[in-house]
């Protein structure tokens, strides 16, 4: 017997086991096959993000001409008064069309405080009436002198929409009176006539002699057919006034009463594709994550674009809603 007999063989190796094979990614078809998730919304999700879209656009506009327009403007009326009594203390108001320093007075400027008792009103008076402005509140016309100085001083303001300061105006009569504070003191105005369209015209103002005409939306809430005009006659000292470059001519359709801004288009397109963009990025969210999950971040994102573009579509309104 050699020596590699006595050697037992070695023992033969088991038979390898084959490795596991992962479950597939995605659940099972009929077919048994796996599917794989969606990336782009379906149907019905891309219905719900035009549909939110909409829903979104017509809750900002009311929010932003509704309760929160109120709530702006009470904030801007504490801070333009705070800015009023601080020029008005240091004597530099405005009183006309130009500044200090010789320049246009800047469109928004707190220029003037209105005051009528007798309607619980008391509002900061700005320059410019463009729709941006009279969203703060009342607005003087600029190629109008300012109240208290010689000739016809026109204020706008809005009938419903950012509070509608001037939505009372209707309750006024004839021989009351009330005051407007600016750079020169303050005067007093009696009121002489309310009117709208086909009213008969006030006399003409004499020579020398000042009045003021406050004008309002009238007709439906949000959509004024037509306009209402308070007249009132200034009972106090005139006042000297300025220089004024800009002729009632030159005024810019936006300022005048029921202008639009065209302005506001550029911005509005702007935030509409941003709002656009966010509604399709909450769709395809949706097929990520869940339709909870993807309402619980696409909504307040949606709500602040909503209202971003609601801004811009009140501008593009006729400014005295």
């Amino acid at each position: 017997m050699t020596a590699t007999e006595l050697v037992p063989a070695p023992a033969a190796a088991p038979p390898a086991t084959p490795a596991p094979v992962p479950p597939p990614s995605g659940p099972p078809s009929v077919t048994g096959q796996p599917v794989r998730g969606r990336i782009w919304p379906d149907g019905p999700q891309a219905i719900g993000a035009g549909l939110a879209i909409v829903a979104a656009l017509l809750f900002g506009l009311l929010l932003d001409l509704g309760p929160l327009g109120g709530l702006r403007h009470l904030r801007d009326h504490e801070t333009g008064y705070a800015e009023l009594r601080e020029t008005l203390a240091m004597g530099t108001a405005p009183v006309g069309q130009l500044d200090r320093d010789g320049k246009p007075v800047r469109l928004g400027t707190p220029v003037a405080l209105l005051e009528i008792p007798q309607l619980g009103l008391r509002e900061v008076v700005r320059e410019g009436t463009t729709g941006g402005v009279l969203a703060a509140g009342p607005g003087h016309r600029r190629d109008t002198p300012m109240p208290g100085q010689a000739g016809t001083s026109v204020l706008l303001g809005r009938q419903a929409g950012f509070g509608g300061p001037f939505g009372v105006l209707g309750n006024l009569r004839d021989g009351e009176t009330f005051t407007v504070t600016t750079g020169q003191g303050t005067h007093t105005f009696r009121v002489i006539d309310l009117r709208r369209a086909g009213d008969p015209v006030p006399p003409v103002l004499k020579s020398g002699a000042g009045r003021i005409v406050l004008v309002t939306g009238d007709g439906a809430k949000y959509a004024p057919s037509d306009l209402l005009l308070v007249d009132a006659d200034l009972v106090t000292e005139v006042k000297p006034s300025g220089a004024r470059p800009l002729t009632p001519g030159a005024l810019p359709a936006a300022e005048r009463a029921m202008g639009t801004e065209d302005a506001a288009w550029i911005p509005l397109v702007l935030w509409g594709e941003g709002l656009l963009l966010a509604a399709v990025a909450l769709a395809m969210a949706w097929t990520r994550w869940g339709r909870r999950q993807a309402w619980i971040v696409g909504v307040p994102v949606l709500a602040a674009l909503a209202l971003a573009v609601a801004d811009q579509v009140a501008r593009l309104l006729p400014n005295l809603v």
